[in-house]
């Protein structure tokens, strides 16, 4: 049984495809640069965007930064409301604060983003801390931000690398990609990973996802 339940954003609670690969677009046509898919542009999901810039597009990391820069001029007035929940998400968040779970977002999306998408879709109140990256970028990892995360609701404290252990294994991450797994294992925490985002559930496994979930319901299952 899990009391602390965190959960990544895009890809696991709400599909932020169009936006994101909108926002990307908008980017690239800077540098005209077109894609012939949208899906082309789905690997954008999920990963800090400067690293992604890099590693799909050869920029180099001043390129990234003003790509993140006209990314955000699409993404902050338009891009951010083109979006859509999963279904069962907020039946799923009812629940969970229905048993008593305390639950923490950590995304690698900026919080200020983060909170905005949220409350855009009345769900904010149903999270005890939403935790994303700084807006420089300095804070986007997301082992970084789960750290900070927990650091922010008191469960991880000053000079602490990892929760103590009852704790830690009353702790899960939920997400759909593999760096979801990793950041949660750099932290000492399990994983679900879930497969109606936008990540495999060989890439999951690969990852070390302890549970995987079809659909937002089988996560109630899973957390107890």
């Amino acid at each position: 049984m899990y009391d602390t339940i965190l959960f990544d954003l895009d890809g696991t609670l709400s599909d932020p495809g169009i936006g994101i690969t909108n926002s990307v677009m908008h980017a690239l046509e800077h540098w005209n640069i077109r894609v012939k898919e949208r899906s082309e542009l789905y690997r954008f999901i999920g990963p800090p965007l400067l690293s992604s810039f890099e590693k799909f597009y050869g920029f180099s990391k001043e390129e990234s930064r003003e790509a993140l820069k006209i990314y955000r001029e699409y993404f902050s007035v338009k891009g951010l409301f083109e979006n859509d929940m999963y279904e069962g998400i907020e039946e799923l968040l009812k629940e969970l604060k229905a048993r008593g779970k305390r639950v923490i977002l950590a995304t690698s999306k900026p919080e200020l983003y983060a909170r905005q998408i949220l409350e855009h879709f009345g769900i904010d109140g149903y999270f005890d801390f939403i935790g994303g990256a700084s807006m420089d970028e300095v804070r986007v990892a997301k082992a970084d931000v789960i750290r900070y995360a927990l650091e922010s609701v008191g469960l991880l404290k000053a000079g602490e690398t990892l929760l103590p252990e009852d704790v830690r294994m009353k702790t899960v991450m939920i997400g759909d990609r593999f760096h979801d797994v990793e950041g949660a294992k750099a932290n000492g925490l399990q994983t679900i990973g879930v497969l109606y985002g936008y990540g495999s559930r060989e890439e999951l496994e690969e990852a070390g996802a302890e549970h995987i979930a079809a659909e937002a319901a089988d996560i109630l299952t899973i957390v107890g």
